[in-house]
C-alpha cells in the first residue's frame, strides 16, 4: 500500500472525513476532469459546517465563514512551513474538503508562522531517502499542485513572508498574490542555487504568470525577487502594508466572487487545461525523472552541503 495513500487515508480519519480505498485511489490516479480539475468521488462525504467554522489538523488551520463562502487557510507547520510529505498531505486533504464543500467559494491561504509564507520542498524528504519515498513524495507534490491549480474555487495567496522555491510554486498556483510590503521577504524559484532543476510544471506555471525572458532570466539564476520587484515582474499582483495582507486578500477575493461564478470557472478552465493536461499526462515520467535526478550522488552532495550551511546559519 503506497506510503502516500496510507498517510491520506490516517489524515482524513482524523479531519473526520468518510472514505473508501476504492474511490481514494481513483481520485489519487483518475485523469477525468471536470472544468479543469479532478472530479471528486461521491464515497468521500465532508462534515456538515455551521454558519461560522473552524477546522484544523496539526499542520493546518482552516476558517470557513458561510455568509461569504470564503475560507481562509493558516499554514502552520513548525518553524518555516517546510513542505514534507505529511504537511503536503494534510493540505491536499483539507483543499478537498473546501472544493467538495458547496458553501466554499474561494479561498485565501496564508501562513501563522513569523517571516515566512513557505520555505518550499522539505530538503530532508529529498536527502538520503530511498528512491520509492522519494517517488511518494513527489507525487503528493504534484497532487498539491493539481488540486491548486485547478480549484473551481476563487484562490488569493496572502503572503505574508518570504516564499522561496515551492513556497512560490503554492503562490503561483492561485488566481491571485498579494505580499508583505517587507524588503526582508523575497519570493521565487531559487532551485537553480541549490544545484536542483526546477520540473517542466513549476516552469510552465511561472511562464504562464511572467511571460518567457522574465522565466529564463528567474529560473536559470535562481532569482528570489523582493517584494517591490516581484510586482513589477508581476509574480505578485500587489504590495500592502505587512498588516493589510489579509484585509486586502479578503477585499481581493470579494471582487473575484462578483463575476457570475459558471463564466469564471470555465475560464479559467480554459485558460489552465493545457499546462494542467502537460502534467496529468506524463505524471509517472515526471515521477522517475525526478527520482532519477534527485538520487544521484552529485545531488544529494549539493543537498548535504546546503544541509550544513543552513545549520551553520542557525549556530
Amino acid at each position: 500500500e503506497p506510503l502516500f495513500l496510507r498517510r491520506t487515508m490516517a489524515v482524513r480519519s482524523c479531519l473526520g472525513v468518510k472514505f473508501g480505498v476504492s474511490g481514494l485511489l481513483s481520485q489519487l490516479t483518475s485523469s477525468t476532469r471536470h472544468h479543469g480539475r479532478p472530479c471528486v468521488s461521491p464515497i468521500l462525504t465532508p462534515q456538515r459546517r455551521n454558519t461560522s467554522s473552524s477546522a484544523s489538523s496539526s499542520k493546518v488551520k482552516v476558517d470557513l465563514d458561510q455568509n461569504t463562502g470564503v475560507a481562509v487557510m493558516h499554514m502552520q507547520s513548525p518553524p518555516v512551513n517546510s513542505l514534507s510529505l505529511d504537511f503536503i498531505t494534510e493540505l491536499c486533504i483539507s483543499l478537498e474538503k473546501l472544493e467538495m464543500d458547496k458553501g466554499c467559494r474561494g479561498l485565501i491561504i496564508t501562513s501563522s508562522q513569523p517571516k515566512v509564507f513557505s520555505a518550499g520542498l522539505d530538503i530532508l524528504e529529498m536527502y538520503g531517502k530511498s528512491p520509492e519515498r522519494c517517488g511518494e513524495f513527489w507525487k503528493s507534490v504534484q497532487e498539491l499542485w493539481l488540486k491548486l491549480y485547478s480549484s473551481n474555487m476563487v484562490t488569493i495567496a496572502a503572503v505574508n513572508g518570504s516564499s522561496p522555491a515551492g513556497g512560490c510554486l503554492m503562490a503561483l498556483t492561485c488566481d491571485y498574490r498579494i505580499m508583505a510590503d517587507n524588503p526582508a521577504y523575497s519570493i521565487g524559484l531559487n532551485e537553480t542555487q541549490l544545484g536542483i532543476v526546477a520540473p517542466f510544471w513549476f516552469k510552465d506555471t511561472l511562464m504562464n504568470t511572467i511571460g518567457l525572458r522574465n522565466s529564463e532570466m528567474a529560473l536559470q539564476l535562481g532569482l528570489l525577487y523582493k517584494p517591490q520587484d516581484a510586482l513589477k515582474v508581476g509574480l505578485v499582483d500587489q504590495v500592502v502594508p505587512e498588516d493589510q495582507v489579509l484585509p486586502a486578500a479578503v477585499k481581493s477575493v470579494n471582487k473575484w466572487l462578483a463575476v457570475p461564478e459558471h463564466a469564471r470557472q470555465i475560464t479559467k478552465s480554459m485558460m489552465r487545461k493545457s499546462t494542467i493536461d502537460r502534467l496529468t499526462s506524463n505524471r509517472e515520467a515526471d515521477i522517475q525523472n525526478f527520482v532519477s535526478f534527485i538520487t544521484r550522488e552529485s545531488i544529494q552532495k549539493s543537498l548535504r552541503g546546503y544541509m550544513e550551511l543552513l545549520k551553520q546559519k542557525k549556530a
